[in-house]
């Protein structure tokens, strides 16, 4: 294990590409593949037909001392093409160079549609046994771990865009129950854009990028998704959502995660209740500001995907609790005037509460990105016994969008074959050959019903854990086009949204909705939203239109006014702080016993310290450097502690970065270092200093006695920093736009 990792008191310190530390010579002895970091885990070794075959997880990973063709045979040679003479042309008998070239030459398969940005873990589910009352599904039962494998991802952007884009999230679970994978494809927010499924290619191409220009990517500040959800305003509810700070979360493990849907389950007794399903993360629901998840998007676009890695890395395993609101099955299918058919809509918790019915926990991070995270098939149609779907006709649509996608994108029907989809259950099912077959079927009768195969397989029963559908009552009707009047109210859940927030969190939607109206190009567009958004809250609409220069409308639409929902807003709790980033600001003058006293203590809190200094290497030959002032940037940290004189490191020139800027005002402190205070400072974080810190504090302009600013010994600035960082932000720093 390399000094990075331990130097530290306490604490480890995530990064590290590879299980051990390379020699600086290239290796010359063979030897067999190193193993997956200690972090990393793969997916269980069950065959194509879901029977556990006993081999190690390794068995899946490549294997011998030598390098071979796909079809085992060794090679001496892969820097050169076979050629006919050194100057010759290359040779169409080079199996090798053909191989090579043409796999790489398939190495990427089509990129989701939506979602194509994500990242993934494994980890397991425990279930408390609250559910039990409600439904039969056997992973739900009191005890039962159940092995998880989840998949965050924005919904715009391409595979290679950034991560703290606004946009929404998709937070997918697939269970690996014993009764056959069950999926949760939930997302961050709670409601969506549409309410029937026929007009989601309608949402997404208005979010996508332009088609001429294929610009703006990653986001919805541009004319056609204004234009489209000006238009449609059932879309208005979920779009105020992705303005607020659920639009820019902190992190994929400080995000909730809702199933969207109103789904049924059903008791051992046959009994039916109706549920959302609700992921609520055990360190608090966080986001970002604004011109934090702008600077990252450019510093780091691999910014929630490497938190998530690393968290895990270090034994910081996210954590979320799965909650279920639980309605009576009424023949309306309403729940205190509000219909639950409709994906628009939400339930309050004050009206019913989430119960908590088990805790799941991220513990290992992937071992290969594309045979797990990118090849992981979900579909909200994988369902097991005691659960069941609704008539919510966006999910209707979702029953068969899914399937659809994963022929094209994973090359035809056997794609619940590749390991990372593979169930933990026997697999049975008479499905035969197709593209990508990997399972060695034997019989002759894959029919039912047969003899020559002896009846195999057998119809099983209820009472042996058969999957039932719910033999729901379908009233007469005609065929029609039509949405029941109960979904034509597109306004007054989005203003007891708004109204939800506190004074801080409407400032953000408030200069949210200004940004993104503001980058449209068309003003009868951004007139159009407006018009909506004094329909939600006048005030609201006052601020934008202010922002953008023009005349805020009066209401068009009498809208009813409902009691706010405190359970919407994110702020007013505490919450663990393990696994949050403090950067350590030090030099070549700070005391190294104060340094390691602060490390120390920081790594105790199950934080992660990161020391900063002028350069690289070490301090005092003992405290190794994570960042430079060159490679540092306040937005990878939660929290700020200064141990450091500050002065300019040897290269704070314009000519070697830029961002060093000019020292005019302050030449005794290097400009990197004060950016990175001011930036923590009207990022509204905690930020602490011990010894010379206070003073550089003050070269910065950072107010030693402004909120959230502690000044004092390792212990206390460490305590105090802990104590605020439970809170996320220091918000009361600044007065807000809105009272």
């Amino acid at each position: 294990m390399s000094d990075k990792s331990t130097s530290v008191p306490g604490a480890s310190i995530p990064g590290a590409p590879g299980p051990q530390a390379p020699d600086l010579a290239e290796p010359t002895e063979p030897r067999e593949p190193l193993p997956p970091k200690p972090d990393q885990d793969g997916p269980e070794t069950v065959s194509p037909t879901g029977v556990p075959s006993g081999a190690p997880k390794a068995s899946n990973a490549q294997s011998g001392r030598y390098l071979t063709t796909a079809q085992g045979a060794r090679l001496g040679d892969t820097d050169h093409s076979l050629k006919a003479g050194p100057r010759g042309p290359v040779l169409l008998q080079d199996h090798h160079l053909r191989e090579k070239i043409t796999h790489f030459d398939h190495e990427r398969i089509p990129e989701r549609v939506v979602h194509a940005r994500g990242a993934a873990a494994h980890g397991v589910f425990v279930a408390n046994g609250a559910a039990e009352g409600v439904t039969r599904a056997g992973f739900l039962a009191k005890g039962t771990e159940t092995p998880v494998f989840v998949r965050f991802s924005t919904v715009l952007g391409s595979r290679g865009s950034a991560d703290t884009v606004r946009d929404t999230r998709g937070f997918s679970t697939k269970f690996y129950t014993d009764e056959g994978n069950y999926d949760l494809v939930a997302n961050n927010i709670p409601v969506f854009f549409i309410q029937d499924a026929i007009k989601f290619p309608d949402v997404i191409h208005a979010g996508k990028p332009h088609p001429d220009r294929e610009i703006p990517q990653a986001q919805s500040a541009h004319d056609t998704f204004w234009d489209f959800v000006s238009l449609h305003t059932e879309a208005q509810h979920h779009t105020m959502w992705n303005m607020s700070d659920r639009g820019i979360p902190r992190s994929y493990r400080t995000m909730e995660g809702f199933g969207v849907h109103t789904f049924r389950l059903v008791n051992a007794a046959g009994e039916t209740t109706l549920v959302k399903f609700h992921w609520k993360p055990r360190q608090g629901v966080h986001s970002l500001v604004w011109e934090e998840a702008q600077i990252i998007n450019g510093m780091d676009p691999d910014f929630h995907r490497r938190d998530l890695a690393d968290s895990i890395e270090v034994g910081a395993f996210p954590q979320w609790d799965l909650g279920i609101q639980v309605f009576p099955d009424t023949e309306d299918e309403m729940f205190e005037g509000i219909d639950l058919l409709d994906p628009t809509k939400l339930v309050p918790e004050e009206l019913a509460p989430v119960q908590i019915i088990g805790t799941m926990t991220l513990n290992a991070n992937v071992t290969n990105f594309f045979a797990e995270t990118e090849q992981v098939a979900f579909h909200p149609g994988h369902l097991v016994p005691g659960i069941d779907v609704t008539n919510d006709p966006l999910l209707q649509g979702r029953l068969f969008s899914y399937i659809d996608t994963q022929l094209t994108r994973l090359g035809g029907p056997n794609f619940s074959q590749i390991p990372i989809n593979r169930p933990h259950a026997p697999v049975n099912d008479m499905l035969r050959d197709g593209f990508h077959q990997d399972a060695d079927h034997s019989g002759v009768a894959p029919y039912q019903p047969n003899s020559l195969d002896g009846g195999c397989p057998f119809m099983a029963g209820a009472d042996m854990g058969a999957f039932i559908d719910v033999p729901t009552e379908v009233p007469a009707a005609r065929k029609v086009r039509e949405n029941p009047a109960t979904f034509d109210d597109h306004y007054s859940q989005t203003r007891m949204f708004f109204r939800s927030l506190t004074p801080v969190e409407q400032d953000h939607v408030v200069q949210a909705y200004t940004f993104e109206l503001g980058k449209c190009y068309e003003e009868n567009i951004r007139l159009r939203q407006l018009q909506s958004l004094a329909n939600i809250d006048e005030r609201l609409a006052a601020e934008v239109a202010t922002g953008l220069g023009l005349e805020a409308p009066a209401p068009d639409v009498v809208v009813e006014d409902t009691e706010p929902s405190p359970a919407l807003s994110q702020l007013g709790g505490t919450w663990p702080v393990a696994g949050r980033l403090v950067g350590v600001v030090a030099d070549d003058a700070t005391d190294l016993g104060a340094l390691n006293e602060v490390l120390a203590a920081v790594a105790a809190e199950g934080m992660v310290p990161l020391v900063i200094a002028p350069h690289g290497g070490k301090l005092g030959g003992e405290v190794v450097i994570q960042r430079t002032y060159l490679t540092a940037r306040s937005t990878e940290f939660d929290a700020v502690v200064v141990a450091a004189t500050g002065a300019p490191a040897p290269d704070a020139v314009d000519s070697l970065d830029a961002k060093a800027g000019n020292p005019e005002g302050h030449p005794s402190l290097d400009p990197r270092v004060t950016m990175l205070l001011a930036e923590a400072f009207r990022h509204a974080k905690a930020i602490g200093a011990l010894g010379d810190g206070s003073s550089v504090l003050m070269a910065a302009g950072v107010p030693a006695d402004a909120p959230g600013v502690v000044v004092g010994t390792p212990g206390e600035v460490t305590a105090g920093v802990s104590a605020l960082l439970a809170s996320h932000r220091v918000w009361e720093r600044f007065p807000t736009m809105i009272p």
